[in-house]
């Protein structure tokens, strides 16, 4: 069932809404998120190096998703606006042509933070690649996605490729126990 869809008795169709999480408990929530950036050959090294046409790539990127990620409900209309009480964006190089970049939010409150995880990842990633374009215009971003979120009725969610990271690391998720 889509929760931010409602029949409008009036005129005999859908109409989307913003759910109302009033009477919902606050709860302890998180959402981590990444997006990557694959680059053309020996492009990644430089960008490394510091050496991007614009400055210091990932200080920008990491400012620009942070700004984002605070500003979501501005962006998507039917997210509410949250006091978020943690962010962080990290970027982490996959292999000699990938840049992943990971945006972890968490808040107390009525509703979950996967749109500002997502938000924040995916701008930080076009921060990368409006700073390094004039490298190589063949850059592009993948795999813009939700890795895991926690709390809510729900519990915790793990997408298919955060639970193969964590076996490869040894570790296990709470529903794979």
């Amino acid at each position: 069932m889509l929760t931010h869809v409602e029949a409008d008795g009036d005129a005999g169709r859908a109409r989307s809404r913003m759910v109302d999480v009033g009477g919902k408990p606050i709860r302890a929530r998180a959402a981590l998120a990444r997006a990557r950036v694959v680059f053309p050959s020996r492009v990644l090294g430089t960008v490394l190096a510091e050496n991007g046409p614009k400055g210091p790539v990932e200080d920008v990127a990491r400012a620009a998703g942070l700004i984002a990620a605070k500003r979501t409900s501005e962006l998507i209309p039917m997210c509410h606006t949250l006091g978020l009480d943690h962010l962080e964006i990290r970027f982490e190089p996959i292999d000699a042509n990938v840049l992943e970049v990971r945006c972890t939010a968490a808040c107390r409150g009525r509703t979950g933070v996967e749109m500002e995880a997502l938000v924040g990842a995916a701008v930080a990633a076009l921060t990368v690649y409006d700073m390094t374009k004039a490298l190589d215009h063949g850059i592009r971003i993948t795999d813009v996605e939700l890795l895991e979120k926690r709390g809510g009725r729900s519990g915790v969610w793990r997408s298919t490729a955060a639970r193969g990271e964590r076996k490869r690391s040894g570790t296990k998720d709470a529903r794979e126990s």
